[in-house]
């Protein structure tokens, strides 16, 4: 490795703890502090001199930080957010996911689906808070015992619970903001792939006509065939199970590579072709929907009676193979990003 690699490596290190609006600045003047204390043509030794005098990156970063944090310590306190990070989100989407389909699979219908949403939406922002809260609650306590009854307190404590060096530096690999995957765009894809998988196989109490009822609006005709739909199961359960393994691997890889980028092709592609096969089934949807159809609109409607095969439902295949095509060009896009030139 080039002693320009191991001082540019050492910068992001540095700035990449920091906050976004000062990480230019702090760099520039980083990189003037390391310049002055090397030689015209420093060596690689020269150079790892240098950097362990400025010693760990995450020591230098949190001297940086605007307010440096006291109740966990430099020692620990690069760790220590790592953990939250990697923990709560975890117990949080757990959480939640569970509430949720917890809440789908035991829906009756005898309660508006509005109502129902509402009333999940309160319960969740209580649930998930409470756990949030805990955890962090239950880590911090851990940091702070840890801190104040450990050992070798002059050593600051990393992923590797040793001592910092300049050669730490060579396992440092430069992510392009635009090719990091943020938790929150996993959560996001976590919790979209529990509503629509609960939904599917809750179809005929969720999805249909509601009209007014003697206990308020009640759900009186399902849209679709719960038999015909139900019949896709294994291939919706294996795009489930895909959903959730890209989740996990993009949560454990953190940024947009080649694997990621393909294997989120693979899951558009099963989507679409078992979306083609569902719509092209002619029994797809129930026979009472299409007969309420044809009082509401008449029977000289067009396509009512193939409804399922109808142009609204292949719109709807054409949009999402659209949505598809575009999400797979910016995986591969940012799959390829590299680092910037000096």
């Amino acid at each position: 490795m080039k002693p320009t690699d191991l001082i540019e490596l050492y910068v992001y290190e540095v700035t990449r703890r920091l906050p976004e609006r000062n990480r230019d600045d702090i760099a520039l003047e980083l990189r003037s502090t390391i310049e002055d204390m090397l030689p015209e043509e420093p060596s690689e030794a020269e150079v790892k001199e240098a950097l362990t005098q400025l010693g760990d990156p995450a020591v230098l970063a949190a001297q940086y930080r605007d307010q440096p944090a006291h109740l966990i310590g430099p020692r620990f306190y690069d760790t220590y957010v790592q953990v939250l990070k990697m923990v709560v989100p975890v117990v949080v989407v757990i959480t939640f996911l569970s509430l949720i389909a917890n809440q789908i699979i035991t829906y009756s219908g005898e309660v508006v689906p509005a109502d129902a949403a509402a009333s999940l939406l309160s319960k969740a922002i209580e649930v998930v808070l409470g756990a949030g809260v805990q955890t962090v609650f239950w880590i911090t306590l851990a940091f702070v015992i840890l801190e104040r009854t450990g050992t070798g307190k002059e050593l600051p404590l990393n992923g590797k619970f040793k001592a910092w060096t300049p050669d730490d530096l060579k396992d440092t690999r430069y992510v392009p903001a635009k090719k990091v995957i943020k938790k929150s765009e996993v959560f996001a894809n976590l919790m979209w792939t529990a509503i629509w998988g609960s939904v599917y196989f809750n179809a005929d109490r969720l999805i249909g006509v509601y009209e007014p009822g003697r206990f308020g609006i009640e759900m009186t005709t399902p849209v679709f065939n719960q038999e015909v739909l139900v019949a896709y199961w294994p291939f919706v359960v294996l795009i489930l199970a895909l959903d959730v393994i890209l989740a996990i691997y993009k949560w454990i890889v953190s940024q947009w590579t080649v694997p990621i980028a393909f294997l989120n092709v693979a899951n558009h592609v099963l989507s679409l072709v078992v979306f083609a096969a569902m719509i092209s089934n002619a029994d797809l949807l129930s026979s009472g929907f299409t007969a309420k159809m044809e009082d509401i609109f008449g029977p000289e409607l067009s396509g009512v009676s193939g409804f399922s095969s109808g142009w609204i439902m292949w719109l709807a295949l054409f949009a999402y193979m659209l949505a598809a095509v575009l999400d797979s060009y910016q995986g591969f896009r940012k799959a390829n990003l590299t680092q910037p030139a000096k």
